[in-house]
Order: structure tokens, then sequence, then C-alpha cells
């Protein structure tokens, strides 16, 4: 019960292919991986904002609990 081996693999690999067909796959594989790719380029965006506001040194964090204005 510990891993799997290749004929476990294979038979999964067969089922896959039974099922979605061989001219599916490529398709499946292209999305997936267009997927994955958007994922990255995501974390890679907010990774730079926070690097920008950080330098920026500008963050603020809090809750506004009031919008009265006050004058000083």
């Amino acid at each position: 019960m510990g891993s799997f081996s290749i004929w476990h693999w294979l038979i999964v690999l067969i089922v896959v292919v039974l099922i979605f067909g061989t001219k599916k796959l490529p398709n499946i594989g292209r999305d997936l991986g267009g997927a994955v790719k958007g994922f990255k380029e995501g974390l890679r965006d907010d990774d730079e904002t926070a690097k920008r506001v950080k330098e920026d040194g500008r963050t603020i964090e809090g809750e506004v609990k009031d919008k009265t204005h006050t004058k000083v």
C-alpha cells in the first residue's frame, strides 16, 4: 500500500486514454499548463506589488471605524 508501481501508473494512463481519447489529451495538457503559468504570473505580480509598497515605505495597516473628518 506504499508507493505505486509502474503497473499502477500504466493502468491509470490506459483508463485516462480510454475516457478522454487521444485527441483531447494534448488540449487538456495545454489547458493545465496555461492555468499553472497564469497562477505563477499572479503570484509574481503580488510579490512585485508587495516589494514596491515596501520600498515606498507607505504601508498602512488598520481598519476604518468612522468616516467623520476632524479638523486639526
